[in-house]
């Protein structure tokens, strides 16, 4: 027994060290430093730069001349910051345990504080010149490259309070964010969850990270007990966490009165100058198409072979058989061939992005971030990290999804000046999951058999149950809280849960089972805590599927219609570049697009199946 163990012991595959990684396995950061001592050179310089932003200070409103100098100036300082900021993230993310990289992070993010600070008189010194004073310097052609950049700074004026007042609102950031850190030190910090036997009979400790593990499993009762044991924490904790949500809620609606906005979801929208009726029209379109989503858990649940269905039997593949294998360099490959309808530039690009290049930071390693993400930045290359696994078809997707993000950012610093390169959020999500969608189409149409277009079908259909029909109705439950406590009515656990009862009995229909545990949830989303977000998930999938319909549809005026959106950045408000780029999602045509586009998927299955 004990020889066993001992050799059982030398079997375990550890991950390699940073130092042992192949070099042509990591990403160049020489784009952006070629060494740690290049970066300390700029960072001194960017140090220095503190100091500059006082001599601006009153001479704001005296001309067109004045105005330019000190935006240039700041343009400056911002543009070295963000060099000198993505280099020290994207170090730490390499290994987490480098004391080396985690201090120069640090000191870095002391500079930026202290600049932010610097710099924190001109937003309020602009948006105190007199109005028709203002339209005169921004109508002037010395300001043109900046018109937009202070449009978006004045257009605040009027929720803008007196120095007095900003002063003790900034005063309360820290406290603003109480709720939030206590929710985050409960969820990854006290609360444990013990261990559970997964499908090989090993004892595998249960946590936030762990949890989609189990759910993934074929063994129904895997899943089951990981569901239960996981909530049975809620239950112990759910009127702290009711509290913690509350506090949340009600520093959003405080907020919000404070400054005069109509809501906390209108002051959360103004950013992007979204209408309220495009998160109105995401939640009407989605209502009208949920019995095509209570048809696919009834489709689910018969091809499953269950009884019943319940949420723990929602994430494992109704197809859990198929396995397929990809190397990196032939993932590459098929996701070449899946971008070939967006042209010979964007494929040579990113093919030497993915390869030659080395953009990306392919596989784990020991202290190595977890997950993936891409990293642009206007003076270097778009980062992109990944822990790629060869057998994990969803890594594929993955490196094709951070591949759009990548060129995204490629095309806008190409394209835009620095003040307009940086897209937002809201846009942010299409140009990933538009590639995704070239991806799945062309693996579907190169599929060996039924059952692997079946896969890859309800992977699909996941994707979008996932992404639009969960998200929204995330959203549902901020508009209808939040709303909640702006009328006044106390946010308890037991109102709390009740709201989320309903939306659960209607997002998942009459004959599904909705464990009494499910109403909890709500008290365990992250994204609560940074309210009125995840609508953009669900917009920007929806934007995407239409986009990519258009494109694989159309001809050259549609693809350049797409690369235009791309190369846009943030030069126009997000729903002016998509409309430019053929999708308007103030109508809930595109919403509506993708979930007709869902049925579609849900009736190849059925007949595959």
């Amino acid at each position: 027994m004990a020889k066993t163990a001992k050799a059982a012991k030398k079997s375990v595959k550890k991950l390699l060290t940073r130092d042992q990684v192949a070099t042509g396995d990591t990403w160049d950061l020489s784009s952006l430093y070629p060494d740690p001592e290049a970066w300390e050179k700029d960072f001194k310089k960017l140090a220095k730069k503190e100091a500059g932003f006082e001599k601006f200070r009153g001479t704001l409103a005296k001309g067109p001349k004045e105005l330019l100098a000190c935006l240039k100036f700041d343009t400056e300082v911002d543009r070295l910051g963000e060099k000198l900021g993505i280099y020290a993230f994207l170090k730490t993310t390499e290994d987490q345990a480098n004391d080396d990289s985690q201090r120069r992070m640090a000191r870095f993010q002391a500079v930026a504080s202290k600049l932010g600070q610097a710099a924190s008189y001109m937003a309020p010194e602009i948006q105190a010149i007199p109005a028709k004073r203002l339209q005169e310097l921004m109508d002037d052609p010395v300001l043109k490259g900046y018109r937009l950049v202070l449009e978006r700074m004045t257009r605040y004026k009027k929720y803008t309070l007196g120095k007095k007042e900003e002063r003790i609102l900034a005063m309360q950031s820290e406290m603003a964010g109480a709720a939030g850190k206590a929710f985050r030190q409960l969820l990854d910090a006290d609360m444990k969850f013990g261990n559970v036997k997964n499908e090989n009979g090993e004892e595998q400790e249960l946590t936030n990270s762990t949890l989609m593990e189990f759910l993934l499993s074929p063994e129904r009762k895997v899943r089951k007990k990981a569901f239960e044991q996981y909530y049975q924490q809620f239950e112990g904790h759910e009127n702290t966490l009711a509290a913690t949500l509350s506090g949340s809620i009600q520093k959003d609606v405080y907020y919000a009165k404070v400054r005069g906005y109509e809501s906390a979801r209108g002051q959360a929208l103004y950013a992007d100058n979204i209408p309220e009726s495009v998160y109105d029209n995401l939640i009407d379109s989605v209502h009208n198409h949920l019995p095509a989503v209570h048809r696919y858990f009834e489709l689910r649940r018969r091809k499953m072979k269950l009884k019943d269905i319940h949420h723990y039997d929602t994430y494992v593949p109704i197809l859990n058989n198929i396995k397929k294998k990809h190397t990196w360099d032939e993932a590459v490959d098929v996701i070449m061939d899946a971008m070939i309808p967006l042209g010979p530039e964007y494929c040579d690009v990113l093919k030497d992005g993915l390869t030659k290049a080395r953009w990306c930071d392919r596989y784990p390693n020991a202290g190595k971030q977890s997950g993936a993400f891409s990293c642009g930045s206007f003076d270097a290359a778009p980062f992109i990290l990944m822990n790629y696994k060869k057998d994990v078809l969803d890594d594929v997707f993955t490196l094709a999804h951070e591949a759009g993000h990548s060129m995204h950012s490629y095309y806008s610093a190409k394209s835009q000046p620095y003040q307009y390169y940086n897209y937002v959020i809201f846009v942010a999500e299409v140009a990933s999951t538009f590639n995704e969608q070239l991806l799945s189409q062309h693996l579907q149409e190169n599929a060996e058999n039924d059952l692997e277009r079946a896969y890859l079908i309800n992977r699909d259909i996941d994707a979008i149950r996932g992404t639009i029909i969960r998200q929204t109705m995330f959203a549902e439950f901020e508009k209808i809280t939040h709303a909640m406590c702006e009328a006044g009515e106390p946010l308890t656990s037991k109102s709390l849960q009740e709201v989320y009862q309903g939306l659960l009995e209607r997002y998942f229909g009459p004959d599904f089972v909705i464990d009494p545990q499910l109403k909890l949830e709500c008290l365990r989303i992250p994204h609560f805590y940074r309210a009125f977000y995840v609508y953009k998930y669900a917009t920007g999938l929806s934007a995407a599927i239409a986009l990519s319909m258009r494109v694989l549809n159309g001809g050259k005026a549609e693809l350049d219609d797409y690369l235009s959106f791309l190369k846009g950045g943030c030069s126009k408000y997000p729903l002016d570049l998509l409309r430019d780029a053929g999708v308007d999602m103030e109508s809930p045509k595109p919403v509506d697009m993708a979930l007709s586009h869902f049925e579609s998927l849900v009736d190849q299955l059925n007949d595959l199946l």
